[in-house]
């Protein structure tokens, strides 16, 4: 086993509908706005840009994203990425009730060399990190989609 891979998946109960939600994750130059964790992108061309986050634990992941589809018709959004994670992320939104279930799927290799050290003793923790992190954004999207 490569302890330095991870797979997650993390699904979230929105109170829009998908036609609300696509827009706002199609746009990843506003998430530092909403999720807390996600704390600089900067936009490199129309299909790219770099991403800098952090959540409980004091390091910086940092990342080029890069847009492998967009397809609102689908509810599907997924970027490759390079740098501190190398792998893939892609959200998939479907219809539930009045709302959205969005879906995260991400499979990555963590190649920034501290991580990959620890990556033994500190997986557990790393995990913890990242629910934390995914549940902020939860709560920050679902603030933003209602105005909270």
């Amino acid at each position: 086993m490569d302890w330095s891979h991870y797979r997650f998946r993390s699904v979230w109960a929105l109170p829009a509908p998908p036609s609300e939600v696509y827009p706002v994750l199609e746009q990843a130059e506003d998430y530092p706005r909403w999720w807390p964790q996600v704390r600089e992108v900067t936009r490199i061309d129309e299909r790219s840009g770099t991403m800098r986050i952090r959540s409980f634990l004091p390091y910086d992941l940092v990342f080029t994203a890069r847009e492998l589809r967009r397809d609102p018709a689908a509810g599907v959004l997924e970027i490759a990425m390079a740098g501190d994670l190398d792998g893939w992320a892609r959200w998939t939104l479907t219809t539930a009730g009045s709302g959205t279930r969005a879906q995260y799927d991400q499979e990555v290799d963590v190649s920034k060399p501290l991580l990959r050290r620890l990556a033994v003793p500190g997986r557990p923790v790393f995990r913890a990190n990242h629910a934390l992190m995914m549940r902020a954004g939860q709560r920050g999207l679902a603030a933003r989609l209602t105005g909270d």
